[in-house]
């Protein structure tokens, strides 16, 4: 593991949850953070696998705990997912397990969302904090009787929120896998394509580019397979039996995001 600064480091790639706030408590130093990060002219982006919200709600989110950012600071696995599905081509008729949220992101992208199951063209997967048994039905009863490419936003198994975890796109994912044996196509961190597109966004480099999360599974390894420099932030879900036993080491460790303001 590393345990130098971030000299060198131009683009800061932020998860939220369990990294800059938790729930609707936000971390003490964060504000001094961000401010750091700009006094010292580099660039932060907030990178979320979270795909039950959407940036604009992500952005009133921020403002409400007294952070201002725009639609420009954020990149998001709904976002890119949107992204994926242009880039190959893979239907305009989206069913969507997902929040209202993620539809709306998807349709501003230019697809139709239906809830038809004979005129589905693409299952699309999201934390889905509107779950109800009718989608977990439609979906399975799709993948156990076409070959319909399936796409999930990301591959998290829990969301942390204030009083603990509750399940993620990736519980969700298992739950269908059980029913079908069939598994998604994942978009998320831990696929580098989120730090690789905010990259290209900021015209960095991964020698310029570090991401920060407090998952070893998801932050961590997206850092890793984009070739950026990881840093573990001991503030969310991982716990150091977990970190011991990960075969993903990150290249710096820390107790909180906070540390990275003395290091800048």
């Amino acid at each position: 593991m590393k345990t130098g600064c971030f000299e060198g480091i131009k683009l800061f790639l932020f998860d939220m949850d369990g990294t800059l706030y938790i729930g609707n408590r936000l971390f003490d130093f964060t504000e001094e953070l961000l401010a750091s990060i700009k006094r010292a002219g580099k660039r932060y982006l907030f990178i979320t696998n979270n795909s039950s919200k959407s940036v604009s709600a992500y952005v009133e989110k921020l403002a409400r705990l007294g952070i201002c950012a725009t639609n420009d600071d954020f990149l998001t696995s709904s976002q890119a997912t949107a992204w994926y599905l242009k880039k190959n081509n893979l239907g305009k008729r989206l069913y969507v397990c997902g929040t209202e949220s993620l539809k709306a992101e998807l349709k501003d992208n230019g697809f139709e969302i239906t809830e038809d199951t004979e005129k589905t063209e693409c299952i699309v997967m999201g934390f889905d904090t509107e779950l109800t048994f009718k989608k977990l039905d439609d979906v399975s009863k799709m993948l156990c009787t076409k070959e319909l490419p399936y796409i999930a936003t990301n591959p998290d198994y829990v969301c942390p929120t204030e009083h603990g975890s509750v399940p993620d796109c990736g519980s969700i994912c298992d739950m269908i896998y059980n029913a079908t044996g069939k598994r998604p196509f994942v978009i998320g961190k831990p696929a580098p394509l989120m730090i690789q597109l905010a990259m290209e966004k900021e015209k960095s480099t991964p020698q310029e580019t570090a991401v920060i999360g407090d998952r070893i599974y998801t932050d961590v390894k997206s850092g890793l397979n984009a070739g950026a420099l990881s840093v573990l932030v001991m503030s969310g879900e991982t716990t150091p039996e977990i970190l011991a036993n990960s075969e993903d080491k990150p290249d710096i460790v820390l107790e909180n995001a906070g540390e990275i303001i003395s290091k800048i």
